[in-house]
């Protein structure tokens, strides 16, 4: 069976066939840095991240992109008259929006290396990209598409007839379903934002042939995708809950500006839910990645979300978690048992009589359906059996052959065996020595915003390494910190 992915596009599983053979393009949907990640993020990331390694295995170039939104993201249900989530948050803390955005990226870069999520091969920014954007939204006016008002521009849904392909919400369905506000700028209640006219006192803002403002939401990730991938690409990855209409709009204003098919093959993964409920920050219900990783190993983390399917929803619940913990080290234990029988052999790609292997074989199929890794989860048990009773009778050839699989299957593809990557696991002196470093730069930032008088600037160093664990004490001989 070839590989067949669930196009929400069309909402029926698709054999995948790339745009250029050999050869895949991936669009991923980063986060909005101004918090932390937490586990809902993480399982977009970890979704995502063994869609990328499955297609390396099979033997594809892959080209990933993940951008980050660091302007533009609305509040209030994406709305086009909400406030910038970096702009909130930055009026909440007296600290510069970028600022924020650099904190933050880098964290939660952080925080998806240790669960083991490969870095992407291009991270741009979207305020890294205003030059392209400004440029897709002059095309459309050009094109009778948007329309400028006082300094705005904005979408016209009723110009794309194909509008709501996506989602299946169609313009005319939605006609009677509510009206343009007096107080309004739209000539209908879905016309969204290209560009938005700056305020006064608008941090973030840059010129524009409509004057100072800045971008859209949608419009940002329709350009850093085209711009390294190509008008038309492969996969673009995302949300359930950015379906509609972050992607149906990006859809839109793309495909009507090329005038050719956006991407491909649409994949949405599903939410993670407590009670029932969407985990998110403005609920209040959000679980931190560095809040667990205090009580759970990142890797039993990543072994927990990978046992429920990318397009099914993942209940979050702590005693399910320590279940996976207790699951992924039985895994474990027969690998590291095999590991020290087999002695030190290097990592490889599997030979075909190895592919031939019936685990592998099972594998394979359930990865081709779809992805399906707590299907693949299971076969790793029936390897592990089968690994255990190798070694009874231990034979060198059968070891070898065992250690490979366990390789391919569960390290390259799934990510879940213990890495040793150096990016990810330095030595402990090299660690320590950078970690107080680190530290100790804090701590001289802190003492000189103490200095200045910026106490919320001081007090949110503290706070931010009391948040990873480092305890900051005072005296009249300096400021001293350990480890909780």
């Amino acid at each position: 069976m070839s590989l067949q992915i669930y196009n929400t596009l069309h909402r029926e599983k698709e054999e995948f066939i790339p745009l250029v053979p050999g050869n895949a393009g991936m669009y991923v949907c980063g986060m909005t840095v101004y918090s932390d990640a937490h586990i809902g993020h993480a399982k977009s990331y970890v979704s995502f991240d063994v869609i990328r390694r499955y297609l390396m295995f099979l033997g594809y170039h892959v080209t990933y992109v993940q951008n980050v939104t660091d302007v533009g993201h609305m509040t209030d249900n994406d709305e086009d008259d909400g406030e910038d989530k970096l702009l909130k948050e930055s009026a909440r803390t007296k600290i510069h929006p970028m600022q924020i955005a650099e904190t933050f990226t880098r964290r939660t870069s952080e925080d998806l290396a240790a669960m083991n999520v490969l870095p992407p091969d291009i991270m741009p920014r979207a305020t890294g990209h205003i030059i392209e954007q400004i440029e897709i939204v002059k095309d459309l006016i050009a094109k009778g598409f948007a329309y400028e008002v006082n300094g705005s521009v904005y979408f016209d849904v009723t110009k794309d007839k194909e509008y709501g392909k996506l989602s299946g919400r169609k313009t005319e369905d939605q006609e009677g379903q509510g009206r343009v506000e007096s107080r309004s700028e739209k000539r209908h209640p879905n016309d969204f934002a290209l560009w938005k006219k700056a305020e006064k006192g608008h941090i973030l803002r840059w010129p524009s042939p409509w004057g100072d403002g800045f971008p859209g939401w949608h419009i940002e990730c329709s350009a850093m995708s085209m711009k390294y991938l190509g008008e038309t690409f492969d996969i673009h990855c995302g949300g359930i809950e950015n379906q509609f209409p972050h992607h149906e709009c990006e859809i839109a204003q793309s495909e009507c500006s090329t005038g050719k098919t956006f991407a491909r093959y649409w994949i949405h993964n599903n939410m993670v839910t407590v009670d029932g409920q969407k985990m998110g920050k403005s609920l209040g219900n959000s679980s931190y990645l560095r809040d667990l990783f205090k009580e759970f190993d990142p890797m039993t983390l990543r072994y927990y979300l990978l046992q429920s399917h990318y397009r099914g929803t993942t209940e979050y619940k702590k005693d399910a978690i320590e279940a996976a913990r207790t699951g992924y080290q039985k895994l474990l234990s027969s690998y590291k048992k095999l590991s020290e029988a087999a002695g030190k052999i290097g990592a490889r790609s599997l030979h075909e009589q190895e592919l031939a292997h019936p685990l592998v074989k099972q594998f394979i199929e359930a990865m081709d359906d779809d992805f399906n890794t707590p299907k693949a989860i299971a076969i790793l048990y029936d390897l592990a059996k089968e690994t255990n009773s190798a070694l009874d009778k231990p034979n060198k050839a059968k070891l070898e052959e065992l250690y490979q699989i366990w390789n391919a299957l569960a390290g390259q593809v799934l990510g879940i065996l213990p890495t040793s990557d150096s990016r990810l696991q330095a030595s402990d002196d090299r660690e320590k020595k950078v970690l107080a470093a680190l530290i100790e730069k804090k701590i001289q930032q802190r003492l000189e915003a103490r200095a200045k008088k910026d106490f919320a600037m001081s007090d949110l160093i503290r706070d931010d390494l009391a948040q990873s664990g480092i305890l900051l004490e005072d005296s009249k001989d300096g400021t001293k910190w350990s480890l909780k």
